[in-house]
């Protein structure tokens, strides 16, 4: 009789819980269709409110058509020399690699803070209220910001790139270590084992893979954003190369030449990553 009562209890709390699943998808569904149409709705009415003064389309659209054959058909370097590029793609290159391996290892121990399985709940609370706050802001006024108080430069650039990464791996990183099943820290700390010993043989080996894709993925974010800083906050590179030869020289075949560059350090670096993903994560499925 008891049996029979306990299994009605549990089909009961399962059939509540689905109701209550299937009322959030719903809420959740409803707010993502809204906003689409508000946003499709704004998108139209913003083509009404243009100023179309001035907009001749018999002129507009050959001119276009011509400076994108020129940019991209005859791509060509006139101002700095091939060994010039190389080294201005270097810095671009330099510039996200210091962001990103500073960032990795300060957002490591921010990180383990954050993880509600390890440390305190204040604390973690903290250290996410802090880092959702530096993501929130985009990572350029970042750099403008550190380029008012440092100067225009390298450091602002890498100062920048570096507070939003840490904030970004933060997030990735202590998403991680809250996935490390809970069995293993239990077994951990029921051996003596102290909080460090906890990391070191627990956490750290159950998601190495996981920390190592996210910073590749992280270093590529910051290379594109180390373009934009080079003009931004003149920290030079190929992105400020870009700048020059788009806004100062007005050479489109150079400004073709550098984009085809950046697009192939891209290409490369997602080969990297493909790779890095078949090689730690053979069952997942790459994009």
């Amino acid at each position: 009789m008891e049996v029979n009562q306990v299994t009605t209890s549990i089909k009961m709390r399962r059939k509540r819980n689905g109701q209550i699943n299937i009322k959030s998808g719903n809420k959740i569904d409803l707010v993502v269709k809204s906003t689409i149409w508000i946003l499709s709705l704004l998108t139209i009415l913003a083509f009404f409110f243009f100023n179309y003064s001035g907009l001749q389309l018999e002129r507009a659209i050959p001119e276009t058509w011509h400076n994108l054959r020129v940019m991209f058909l005859e791509p060509a370097l006139n101002h700095f020399s091939w060994q010039e590029a190389a080294y201005q793609i270097g810095v671009t290159l330099g510039l996200g690699i210091l962001a990103t391996v500073f960032g990795a290892i300060i957002a490591l121990f921010l990180a383990l803070m954050a993880a509600e399985n390890l440390s305190k709940p204040w604390i973690s609370k903290t250290v996410r209220i802090f880092v959702a706050f530096v993501r929130a802001v985009p990572t350029v006024l970042w750099v403008l910001i550190f380029a008012i108080a440092a100067g225009l430069g390298s450091e602002a650039a890498v100062l920048g790139m570096l507070f939003h990464s840490v904030a970004y791996l933060v997030k990735a990183f202590s998403e991680a270590f809250e996935e490390v099943d809970a069995g293993i820290l239990e077994a951990l700390r029921a051996s003596g084992s102290k909080w460090w010993h906890v990391i070191v043989h627990g956490i750290l080996p159950s998601t190495f893979t996981y920390l190592l894709s996210w910073t590749f993925l992280r270093f590529e974010i910051n290379f594109s954003v180390a373009v934009a800083m080079g003009a931004a906050a003149g920290a030079g590179g190929i992105g400020f190369e870009l700048f020059m030869a788009s806004g100062f020289y007005f050479d489109l075949r150079e400004v073709g030449f550098i984009t085809y560059a950046i697009l192939l350090i891209a290409i490369i670096l997602e080969i990297m990553s493909t790779r890095l993903k078949n090689r730690y994560f053979p069952g997942q499925v790459t994009s």
